[in-house]
């Protein structure tokens, strides 16, 4: 990834800060999907400069990366911001810095308290039915490994095209970012959220400058 373009969130007191991230994350989703590879995949990553920020952690700024500077023209992502023009700044193209380390932002399925309760009441029925052991018994004896729920994360609430494009009722849902801090540049694919994936049948997740 050799060439970035930085676009920062302005929120005033009519528009918050996580509510101007959804609606700008939702249009930078539906500008890589509009733009995907014949593979389904986004030649264009997204990047957090100031992820882990006090307040809202994924900070005020997003960076695209990609690899040529003619990809980053051909999003044009200021024709997918138009109406937003009054909230977010947009940098020019830039070449990346030589200073800077390899990260990864993947998403992170969490699950809930709800969830995790759900799945424990589910597991413990399906122990007690097969062992004839006591429901609560069986509930108490889980209860030792029971996870924990995560909502430490950043999250935008984003809409997936695919699923609306599937079902008329799709709703919005939490996307969970995690940065993962790599040793060196890995080559990979990126989802249409602009997310690294995992490749192949070994974990290979592309890396992003940070810097």
């Amino acid at each position: 990834m050799n060439y970035y373009q930085e676009v920062t969130l302005l929120p005033d007191t009519t528009i918050p800060l996580d509510f101007l991230w959804q609606k700008v994350y939702q249009q930078i989703h539906i500008a890589l999907v509009d733009n995907k590879t014949s593979q389904g995949q986004s030649a264009i990553a997204v990047a957090f400069p100031e992820y882990g920020s006090v307040g809202f952690r994924l900070g005020r700024k997003i960076r695209l990366h990609a690899t040529t500077q003619g990809e980053l023209e051909q999003l044009n992502v200021q024709k997918w911001l138009v109406r937003l023009m009054d909230y977010v700044h947009i940098k020019s193209i830039q070449t990346v810095p030589e200073q800077h380390i390899q990260v990864s932002y993947i998403r992170k399925h969490v699950k809930g308290q709800r969830r995790i309760e759900a799945d424990m009441q589910q597991k413990a029925r399906l122990w007690s039915e097969k062992s004839g052991q006591p429901l609560a018994q069986c509930l108490q004896a889980l209860s030792a490994s029971k996870p924990k729920a995560n909502n430490r994360l950043p999250f935008l609430w984003v809409e997936s095209l695919h699923a609306r494009d599937k079902q008329a009722d799709s709703r919005p849902f939490p996307l969970f970012i995690e940065r993962l801090d790599a040793g060196q540049m890995q080559v990979g694919g990126f989802s249409c959220y602009g997310l690294s994936q995992i490749t192949g049948d070994t974990v290979c997740l592309a890396t992003v400058p940070h810097f």
